[in-house]
């Protein structure tokens, strides 16, 4: 088995890599890699889109990967290889971003990523640091992740899905931020697993087993 994290130059891939690599070999989850291959991905049996920063720049960036586009939907949308968005990666999967700048999304998950505004005006935005995530739904991907369990946020912009059953799982912030997402073989999460300890690990070891 292959899991590739897509390197569009917009996401902490290190890390993100080590992580993966790392489950992969206590779950016997075969090969992890990064690339920028579209080819990779377009053999890949399990793909990864991280993503820092903006969502305009990051957009922007993995359309200008020749290929880029069109396999990750031929693999995701129709031959239904199971996908991870991590942070802006998971935000890209949206119909519309609204950071700056209007740009469309992937709209592989229908609705809009919005400024986070918390009804307390004394919490800061970025919100930033540990949360207790909040289970909407259940998923295999969260299979062991308990309703308290600890993940780690670094965003200013949160997913507002169009439809209630793609949201898995938020937290509060003063009001629901969206934490997880997904339709399909399609699942995102805005906090980044590889730096969420035994919840973000579990996550990933979940993913990498996880055959819809």
């Amino acid at each position: 088995m292959l899991t590739v994290l897509v390197d569009y130059e917009s996401g902490n891939l290190h890390s993100a890599e080590k992580a993966f690599q790392r489950m992969a070999q206590e779950v016997g989850g075969g090969d992890v890699r990064g690339s920028a291959r579209a080819e990779d991905v377009a053999r890949a049996d399990r793909i990864v889109l991280p993503g820092d920063g903006a969502f305009p720049a990051c957009r922007r960036a993995l359309g200008a990967v020749d290929g880029m586009i069109e396999a990750l939907e031929d693999a995701v949308l129709r031959r239904a290889v199971p996908f991870m968005g991590i942070c802006v990666g998971m935000q890209m999967l949206a119909s519309l971003g609204r950071e700056y700048e209007d740009v469309a999304g992937l709209d592989w998950i229908g609705g809009e990523v919005r400024r986070i505004t918390p009804a307390d005006p004394s919490l800061k935005v970025p919100h930033m640091g540990w949360n207790d995530l909040i289970l909407d739904r259940p998923h295999p991907v969260l299979s062991g992740i308990a309703a308290g369990d600890h993940a780690y946020f670094v965003h200013s912009y949160q997913f507002h899905v169009a439809d209630p059953a793609h949201l898995l799982a938020h937290v509060d912030y003063a009001g629901p931020v969206t934490a997880i997402v997904a339709r399909d073989t399609i699942i995102g999460t805005q906090f980044h697993p590889e730096k969420s300890q035994a919840t973000g690990l579990r996550m990933i070891a979940n993913f990498l087993s996880w055959a819809p």
